[in-house]
């Protein structure tokens, strides 16, 4: 039955998205790279290249990777954004429940987390994991000019109503790394928290265009 389920709704989506693909709106890029370079207590410190070979097998219109560092406790995060201007043709964001485990990193924990921000609560994906022996808590979700979603099944469903509405299908994936670096899971946690509280209202308003 679920699998019935499934297919009837990547039906359903596929050919709804044809449907205004037609009459969609490309939005102008963000400009990822004028992210600000203090967002609270959180300062940037590095950019984290992102290689030709991965750009390509992502196959975002836009990347940025940066590294911060907070200020009262030192705690570092790695702030990654990929922006897809259209997810016609099957270009969209690769799910860190896939890439994690493809780069040898295990899953210890799996869950979901309420971020509150500035601009209203919002919902991500929390996962713990660990590769020989380094522990870090990776939070994301996905992003559209209308709304930050977790779920991917939901996010398929928003693509569908949006793109009727808004004739649109740009989204983006925004994830932050936080590694432990001797610290508990509840630090690295709570900093991911503290750096989401920042930037979501940041990355919000560029998307919004």
């Amino acid at each position: 039955m679920r699998t019935i389920v499934v297919t009837a709704c990547l039906a359903i989506q596929a050919g709804l998205a044809l449907w205004v693909s037609g009459d969609e709106r490309l939005p102008t890029p963000p400009s990822l790279q004028h992210f600000p370079s203090s967002l609270g207590v959180w300062t940037r410190i590095s950019e984290d290249h992102i290689g030709a070979a991965t750009a390509a097998q992502l196959r975002a219109n836009e990347l940025m990777s940066w590294n911060y560092t907070e200020t009262r406790t030192g705690a570092m995060a790695n702030w990654f954004v990929a922006w897809f201007q259209t997810q016609r043709g099957g270009a969209q964001p690769h799910s860190p429940k896939v890439c994690l485990p493809g780069s040898g990193w295990l899953p210890d924990t799996a869950d979901e987390m309420s971020i509150s921000t500035t601009d209203g609560a919002i919902m991500a994906n929390r996962y713990i994991v660990s590769r020989n022996g380094v522990r870090a808590v990776v939070v994301y979700w996905f992003e559209t000019p209308r709304r930050a979603i977790a779920s991917e099944w939901a996010a398929k469903f928003w693509l569908v109503a949006d793109a009727v509405r808004d004739h649109r299908t740009d989204t983006a994936l925004a994830r932050i790394v936080v590694f432990e670096n001797g610290q508990s899971d509840a630090f690295a946690t709570a900093e991911a928290s503290n750096f989401a509280e920042q930037d979501f209202p940041a990355l919000r308003r560029l998307l919004i265009n």
